[in-house]
């Protein structure tokens, strides 16, 4: 069968993004932001992901991992505090790569954010949160917003767009059903966001339906992504051969995706 396990990649990325520094798991970072998403937020951007997305907007840092430095929780929460207090911002996230991959390191950040008063958005494709429920146990009891980005709206989309095997498309919706059953809130504590650039009406007609049938809260709660046309984007998406049906340039943003 064509295509890659992304579980299989996340354990050969684990081992060279993260490591041990006196005792806590180290994480490569390679930038500490602020930005005007979710209203402002501190952010930051983590190396190596374990999905190969085609319309990856940092691919030069989420599909190469010998790039960046490794940061312990500590020095990552001291500069996501000093942004966010400095900007006013209300919001901390990681984003870039797949934060869940450097699981210890992620909850001893979430231990350090909590009861801080900045809510701690959770941007991840939600595979490994599928896979183990444990972690979606170990989520519940933080004060965090888990924002799981599905890559397209059925298989084939999933497989075409991040060349893993289609199967594993199946764990972005199970990483829901874990969140819920766990007690987290769906459209409060979780909710999806997907990529909608390369997908039919059709499809996404049934993928809310699916939605509907996990929680009926899931199908109004949708984040819908779209491809911004930066130029290392159109680099990355000129090399799949393949266009999106709708996207954005960077200066036409629609305020609705900020």
């Amino acid at each position: 069968m064509l295509g890659y396990n992304p579980f299989e990649l996340s354990e050969a990325v684990r081992r060279v993004v993260t490591r041990s520094i006196s005792g806590v798991e180290a994480r490569r970072y390679y930038r500490f932001r602020g930005g005007r998403w979710y209203g402002g937020v501190a952010t930051g951007d983590v190396v190596g992901c374990n999905l190969r997305c085609i319309f990856c907007w940092s691919w030069r840092y989420s599909h190469f991992t010998n790039k960046g430095t490794y940061y312990t929780p500590q020095l990552v929460f001291k500069n996501l505090i000093d942004i966010a207090s400095s900007k006013g911002y209300k919001y901390v996230r990681l984003s870039g790569g797949e934060p869940t991959i450097s699981w210890n390191h992620l909850l001893t950040l979430l231990d350090l954010f909590n009861q801080t008063g900045y809510a701690f958005i959770l941007e991840t494709n939600g595979l490994l949160i599928g896979k183990h429920k444990e972690y979606a146990k170990q989520l519940a009891k933080y004060d965090v917003v888990v924002r799981v980005s599905f890559k397209g709206t059925s298989t084939d989309e999933f497989s075409m767009l991040t060349g893993a095997r289609p199967e594993f498309f199946e764990y972005q919706f199970k990483s829901l059903e874990n969140l819920l059953e766990c007690g987290m809130r769906p459209g409060e504590d979780f909710y999806p966001a997907v990529m909608l650039s390369f997908t039919t009406d059709e499809n996404y007609a049934k993928f809310r339906k699916r939605l509907e049938e996990i929680h009926p809260v899931l199908a109004q709660a949708i984040d819908e992504e779209y491809v911004i046309l930066y130029p290392h984007v159109v680099e990355i998406l000129n090399r799949s051969r393949v266009k999106p049906k709708i996207a954005f340039s960077p200066n036409n943003i629609p305020q609705y995706m900020i």
